[in-house]
């Protein structure tokens, strides 16, 4: 058996992710709310498996989301279902009252600088934090998605290591959480790293999916990609044109994984089931317009 062949049976169940809330969050002007509304019912028809849409967040920290209750308002749902990205408890205690939420996003990161740029918070802030949104989803029937951000290294100087990744890991999988994402919110992962990781979390964590974010340059997004998928990585993240990442990380962002190279890499590869071409067409032209 060849490896595509065995790869393709282990990711039979591949969850892809479309990240528009991440290409939005950090563009330098405004993007009208019908817009925006547009954009993601254009998504919403295209078959993805979860569509992370906005953030309960503070306007002042995040202003490009500032319209996100506005915007669900007016989604199509489908059966693609909505992740929202919280930063605190008062976030994620609004965000579970939508029933239209299925998932409730949490930047968790291993770096304590970046820690506070992005959440204000520390690290043991940040673990309580983790255990009352954890809390809040349980009682409200949503399921929080913990991001380990900054997972592959970081640009501050702060301590990093695979078993500081590895320890944080387990700290969330210890608190029941079924979905952990290791983020490469700068675009340092290698595909060493990637694949050490994964190969050594999935099968510790049987019970828990662990997925990437992971960001990259035009030029090495499809070795990192195979890194993933060769360690049996069931979830995918990736934004359309590869726009995106975190305003509170860094002056010059590397982009999110391209989707739009992504799905037909996953078809050609067999991991991945038809999608409405059609719609995915519709979402690229829109993105055009909105991302110049």
């Amino acid at each position: 058996m060849d490896n595509t062949t065995s790869l393709t049976t282990h990711n039979s169940q591949l969850t892809l992710v479309e990240c528009p809330r991440d290409a939005m969050q950090g563009w330098p002007h405004f993007i009208p709310t019908q817009q925006k509304i547009q954009y993601l019912n254009a998504l919403l028809k295209v078959g993805f498996t979860t569509l992370d849409f906005g953030s309960f967040v503070s306007p002042k920290a995040i202003p490009q989301m500032a319209d996100t209750k506005e915007v669900l308002a007016k989604l199509d749902l489908t059966e693609t279902k909505l992740l929202a990205i919280v930063a605190n408890t008062r976030g994620a205690e609004e965000a579970v009252m939508f029933d239209a939420v299925s998932y409730l996003g949490f930047p968790f990161s291993i770096s304590p600088t970046f820690q506070i740029r992005n959440t204000n918070s520390s690290m043991e802030e940040s673990v309580q934090r983790v255990e009352a949104i954890q809390e809040l989803c349980i009682k409200n029937n949503k399921q929080l998605v913990l991001y380990l951000s900054m997972g592959f290294g970081n640009p501050y100087g702060d301590a990093y290591n695979a078993e500081i990744l590895l320890h944080w890991a387990d700290e969330m999988a210890r608190k029941e959480i079924k979905i952990l994402s290791l983020a490469d919110t700068v675009g340092l992962a290698t595909t060493e790293q990637v694949s050490f990781a994964l190969e050594t979390l999935i099968p510790q964590y049987p019970e828990v999916s662990i997925g990437v974010h992971l960001h990259s340059t035009p030029v090495a997004w499809k070795t990192k990609l195979d890194a993933a998928l060769r360690a049996g990585c069931t979830r995918l993240d990736g934004a359309l044109k590869g726009i995106g990442g975190c305003p509170m990380a860094q002056d010059e962002l590397v982009g999110n994984m391209d989707s739009a190279l992504m799905i037909p890499y996953l078809r050609e590869k067999g991991f991945l089931k038809e999608l409405n071409e059609d719609a995915l067409q519709e979402s690229l032209r829109i993105a055009n317009e909105i991302f110049v």
